[in-house]
């Protein structure tokens, strides 16, 4: 069975959306702008003025939330600590995570959530009801079925709320990357990090405010920042999944370039800043995760092969349960298997490779190619 997460290719319609940071923080979005030397090109203006309004009643929306929750939410206790679907863009988190939100005995962060962080317990009917035809049918980069309520990752979260984060090189595609460090939060200060820390904290907590059952978050930057994860829940669960690094290069890039064009307040002229990014960031995800995930306390760490686990993804996923202990895997099973079937006619998208491109892959990861064993491919 081919992977849900990807589409075949065909044609696709193109379908207006409103960008990522009509979501942010007033005072996020300016920063952001002023870190960039408000370098919005001419045909973006109007973009970045519909954002600034937005924005600016978001933050207002966002103090009457906090003034009606804000106690509530800070008094809220997790039922038990996150499970983490973690692994390189395009390996397959996102299908880890439909299917473990399967489950009935979990919850998740959905697109409202993360793309509207500051007031979603307050706007969350409204914009669901109201206006649903804002959100576009199909994922821009892999024409996947998008959503409200679909499951997103909290690091759009983070970054709307004013973090560092890797997904701000989305917004000026064109300069060199605002917060290199941020994939790993290894550049940050001390007090930047317990901030980062406050925030995601936060933003579980408000997940769980509203659906207090156990959270499964996915974002592939989690990956490089497992210490600091365990630091906040200690109990975390972890899966991880890898793919052939070959076919990441080329659909990764393909999503940053996707992203830029979707989000971006420039065009894209420089598209070799987003290939050395697809380059370095790969090696950091790598090699933090290798650095760290011998801390992971056994039995709360399951490692999965894309290309093993989607052959039978039934037996895959109560490995998955039975290595996590997840408890009684035949109580989601009836679910999973709907699931299943529904979504076996999916096939994946094929970006080739050009010779240069395959050998620029082998130079910077020829050594985690191997380690990885598919060196052979």
């Amino acid at each position: 069975m081919a992977n849900p997460t990807d589409s075949g290719t065909k044609t696709k319609s193109r379908e207006w959306s409103p960008r990522q940071w009509e979501g942010a923080d007033y005072f996020a979005w300016l920063k952001l702008l002023a870190r960039n030397r408000f370098a919005v090109e001419p045909g973006y203006l109007y973009i970045a003025g519909i954002v600034s309004g937005v924005t600016f009643a978001n933050t207002v929306l966002g103090w009457l939330q906090n003034g009606i929750y804000g106690s509530r939410i800070a008094k809220t206790k997790l039922p038990e600590d996150p499970i983490f679907v973690i692994g390189h863009w395009r390996t397959g988190t996102t299908l880890l995570h439909e299917l473990l939100i399967l489950d009935d005995r979990h919850t998740y962060p959905d697109t409202y959530d993360c793309f509207v962080p500051r007031h979603n317990l307050i706007s969350e009917s409204f914009f669901k009801n109201q206006l649903s035809f804002l959100m576009p049918h199909k994922r821009p980069m892999d024409n996947m079925v998008a959503g409200w309520d679909r499951p997103q990752e909290d690091e759009f979260a983070l970054c709307l709320l004013g973090q560092p984060s890797t997904y701000t090189d989305v917004a000026f595609p064109n300069h060199p990357s605002n917060d290199p460090n941020a994939l790993d939060l290894s550049g940050l200060s001390h007090a930047q990090k317990q901030a980062w820390k406050r925030t995601l904290l936060r933003f579980v907590q408000t997940i769980t405010y509203k659906d207090p059952r156990r959270i499964v978050l996915k974002s592939p930057p989690h990956t490089a920042r497992i210490p600091i994860l365990l630091e906040l829940f200690p109990n975390a669960r972890f899966v991880h999944i890898t793919r052939d690094p070959y076919v990441l290069y080329a659909s990764t890039l393909n999503l940053w370039k996707t992203l830029a064009k979707r989000h971006g307040l420039q065009t894209l002229r420089h598209p070799e800043l987003l290939e050395d990014k697809v380059l370095r960031e790969y090696r950091i995800i790598h090699e933090r995760y290798e650095e760290a995930k011998a801390i992971i306390p056994a039995g709360r760490l399951v490692e999965v092969r894309y290309e093993e686990f989607i052959k039978d993804m039934l037996t895959g996923t109560e490995a998955i349960y039975d290595g996590l202990n997840l408890g009684n895997f035949a109580q989601m099973k009836p679910k999973l298997v709907e699931y299943l079937a529904k979504h076996n006619a999916y096939e994946t998208n094929k970006y080739p490779l050009s010779d240069a491109d395959r050998a620029r892959v082998k130079t910077s990861w020829g050594d985690i190619i191997a380690k990885l064993g598919y060196d052979s491919q």
